[in-house]
């Protein structure tokens, strides 16, 4: 998937309403989650991404820096979010707190 034509979500646009299940995709393009909601704290934003997701393993929630995803739309409206992270990567990453 090429994402340079895809439109960059505003700070405005931001919101667990237009983020909650939007894939995220990886660097080679492959989807490698999904957003669930945003995760605020008196010092940073990040963003709670579902990996996993096959049969019978459930998903498992991580915290991702909301700087570590470009979300945008693509040409149908449709937003979704692109990180550096592989899925091996995000595997080991922090679950959130509370």
């Amino acid at each position: 998937m090429d994402h340079r034509a895809h439109q960059r979500l505003d700070s405005a646009e931001l919101t667990d309403s237009i983020l909650a299940n939007a894939p995220v995709y990886g660097p080679s393009s492959e989807r490698v989650g999904t957003i669930s909601h945003l995760h605020r704290s008196a010092a940073t934003t990040s963003v709670v991404v579902d990996i996993g997701g096959f049969p019978d393993t459930g998903t498992r929630p991580v915290l991702v820096a909301l700087a570590e995803l470009d979300l945008m739309r693509d040409e149908d409206g449709n937003v979704h979010g692109v990180t550096s992270w592989t899925k091996d990567e995000l595997e080991n990453l922090p679950k959130p707190h509370g």
